[in-house]
This record gives C-alpha cells, structure tokens and sequence, in this order.
C-alpha cells in the first residue's frame, strides 16, 4: 500500500497534478509562533461532508483550470489539509501567475500556517495584480443561511493583507489595508469585519478620535448574516454590551471562542489593562481553534510581550 502511494505521488509530481489521499492521520503540521505543536481537530467538524466536497471538487471535467483549482485548494483548507492546499494554489500560481485569486488563497493559508511573510508576500501579489480590475464575488465554500455570498476578491484581499501587517505590528499599514477593505465592502458583514480590524488598529497607533468615528455607522440592528462575532465586539467598543458578555462560551465553537476572546483582550489592552489583557490571550491560545485569526493575533501579542504562546 505504501509503495502504490509513493508511486502515485510520484506520477503526480510529473504530471504537475495534486494528489488526494481519502485517509490522512491527525498529526502536527503546524508550529504556533512560539514552537508548539498545533494539532488539528480530531475528528474534524463535519469532516464526512467536507470530504465529499473536496471529492467532487477533484471530480470535475478538467481539473487544470483556474476555477477548480481554487476549488480543490478550499477544499483541502477546510480539512485542516493547509500543506495540501498550498501545494494545490502553489500549482495554480505556476499556471495561471498572472490570476490574483491565486495568491489570495495561498496567502491565506500561509497566515493561517504562521508562514506570515510569505503569506503578506502572496497577498501584496494579489494587490497588485487585481489593480484596475473589477471586483467579483467570491463564491462560498459553506454558505450562510440566506445563501448569500458576502465578500468580494478585493475585499479579501485587503483583509488578510490587514492582518498580514498587524501580525507584523506593521500598523500604519494594517490602518491602510483596511480601509481599503471598508472602500469595497457592500454589505453590513464586511463593514464589521473591516471596522474591528481598523479600530483595533487605529487604537493601537494612539488615534482614538478616529477609531471612535469609525464606531459612528455601527448600529445593534445591522444586516449581519455570518459575521456576529465581530458585530458584538464593535457593540462592545462603543459600550453597549459589556466585555464579559462576550465571554461566555457555553454554547461557542472554537471559532468563536477564539474571536470573542482575542477582541475582549485587545480591549483590555488599548484600555491599559496588560494583565487581564495577557491573562485572556493565554486562555485563548490554550483553546483548540487556532485555525481562528483570533487565535493567530494573541500568539503575535504574547510573543510581542515576552510570553511563550
């Protein structure tokens, strides 16, 4: 059996093709920034269903074009499979190197495998090759409720290239891609998203008028159909809800418990509270869902603080 899998990885590499393999054991394929193992979920959320997505995404007609390409890469990411579908947009890039969807994705996923310079490398790629582009919706991979996609290629783009910079506590550049972000945004989802992001930033670089004018168009009875964490976070900015209110994860994915918990930190922080601050991002780098950008920020911070993530 081993050997048939060598021989097919092997045919595949000549064939420039990407090899899927049904059974992959749960073993560490990430490091966090402070060189701990990172595991992932075993087994993983709806794992049955995402495999046999990715099948039918391996099962298209011509598997070279860009489109199921992208597909097969999203696929395996949503499996925790990130070297695959690295390995899957890195084949993309060397095919289609002038498509920003390419380095979008892959930038991604190199943040999410703490690889966070090639990962805003790939991502300022990506801006530079959709300039003067029109924008496009970028289909869902697991749509929400409504069944309403909520993002576009440029916004994404400016998304991950935001945190990209705020990981590297490159903030004025963060403040920048963000706001780019917000420019794009055309639902009350990505508003959110972008908004938390930039006042964090904005906080953080000592411009508190600005980050409290940003709070102006938040309102509790926004459009949000996928991004309710961020909308309660910015609620919290602006007093509404109260920050432990936030905190109970009773009935939370690891997700979100990421996401909740790395924004109430952040609040403690930019308010001059380091130690309930570092006390929280400890709690949240102790969880399971470090797939979150939540997760991500607080193994940045604590690193930045001295503290082994």
């Amino acid at each position: 059996m081993q050997l048939a899998v060598a021989l097919l990885m092997l045919w595949s590499a000549l064939q420039d093709r990407p090899v899927y393999t049904a059974s992959r054991p749960s073993i560490p394929v990430v490091r966090s920034l402070g060189g701990q193992l990172l595991v992932p979920p075993d087994p993983i959320p709806n794992q049955a269903t995402l495999e046999r997505d990715l099948q039918q995404a391996l099962a298209v007609t011509d598997p070279d074009t860009a489109d199921a390409i992208i597909w097969i890469g999203r696929r395996q990411a949503y499996l925790w499979r990130y070297d695959e579908a690295i390995a899957t947009f890195s084949r993309g890039a060397r095919l289609y190197a002038d498509d920003p969807r390419m380095y979008r994705h892959r930038g991604h996923r190199y943040l999410t495998t703490r690889r966070i310079a090639e990962g805003r490398e790939d991502l300022e790629r990506a801006a530079a090759l959709m300039a003067g582009r029109p924008d496009e919706v970028e289909p869902d991979g697991a749509p929400n409720a409504a069944g309403k996609p909520r993002t576009t290629l440029h916004f994404n783009v400016w998304y991950h290239l935001g945190l990209a910079y705020y990981l590297q506590a490159q903030y004025e550049r963060a403040a920048g891609a963000w706001t780019h972000a917000l420019r794009v945004s055309t639902n009350d989802d990505g508003i959110v998203a972008a908004t938390d992001w930039l006042w964090m930033t904005l906080m953080r670089l000592g411009r508190r008028g600005e980050a409290a004018q940003r709070l102006e168009r938040i309102t509790p009875s926004m459009d949000i159909l996928e991004n309710g964490a961020y909308h309660r976070r910015l609620l919290m900015y602006k007093g509404l809800v109260t920050p432990e209110s936030l905190l109970d994860a009773s009935a939370a994915d690891d997700t979100t418990v990421a996401t909740q918990g790395y924004g109430v930190a952040n609040y403690y922080l930019v308010h001059g509270d380091t130690a309930r601050a570092r006390a929280l991002m400890e709690r949240v780098t102790a969880g399971r869902g470090w797939n979150a950008f939540g997760f991500l920020a607080a193994e940045a911070d604590l690193a930045r603080m001295g503290t082994p993530p």
